[in-house]
């Protein structure tokens, strides 16, 4: 798979290795990109959606220090990919897509692969989930202006955001928020990115 590229490029969370050696990146493409499923780019998956480049997905996740049992948000959850890796982590994982074609399909893909314990939600991830929070881990795959406060509400003391952030004509960089009260966070810019936009509704 891809394995050594990814460790070549600094991922060094063993658990999120094996997550991503686990997770059959192909079954998540369409069959036209099935000979370049493993490849260390982004690939389309309909309604000007991406599927992130591994390494983007190993980065993200690494950056989350998921604990086995932590309930987990992931905004946007795509072709389902990242969802999985999350899953395979042992986290417990709600996600929700705004695209109700990826909602679908993402949904039906990850319950015929056997991923029976995630909870899948259609709607504005802007707005998060709020029933099921607070979460200790909230992903982001899609990029906002800023940040937005509902997200923020609903992630634990103590719990950590990893989150794209900048409009498509600029910079993207991707921040880890740490929540230290319900007034207070931290927010360290870890990397350049470029992601498509979080739609809102």
């Amino acid at each position: 798979m891809f394995d050594s590229d990814v460790i070549k490029k600094g991922i060094n969370d063993q658990a999120v290795l094996q997550a991503m050696h686990d997770v059959d990146r192909r079954k998540f493409v369409s069959d036209k990109f099935s000979d370049v499923a493993y490849d260390d780019r982004a690939l389309p998956i309909g309604e000007e959606q991406t599927i992130s480049q591994p390494f983007i997905v190993a980065f993200m996740t690494e950056s989350l220090q998921i604990e086995e049992g932590n309930k987990v948000l992931e905004v946007g959850t795509g072709s389902g990919y990242q969802t999985a890796v999350l899953s395979k982590l042992g986290a417990k994982v709600s996600t929700i897509e705004i695209n109700k074609k990826l909602f679908k399909e993402s949904s039906k893909r990850l319950t015929d692969l056997g991923y029976d314990d995630i909870s899948f939600h259609h709607g504005d991830g802007n707005k998060g989930v709020p029933d099921q929070s607070p979460y200790d881990r909230i992903l982001v795959t899609a990029a906002p202006a800023e940040i937005p406060r509902d997200l923020i509400d609903q992630l634990a003391i103590n719990g950590i955001m990893v989150i794209p952030v900048g409009n498509q004509s600029e910079v993207q960089y991707l921040y880890r928020i740490k929540k230290l009260n319900d007034d207070e966070i931290t927010k360290d810019k870890i990397l350049p990115v470029y992601f498509v936009p979080l739609i809102k509704s």
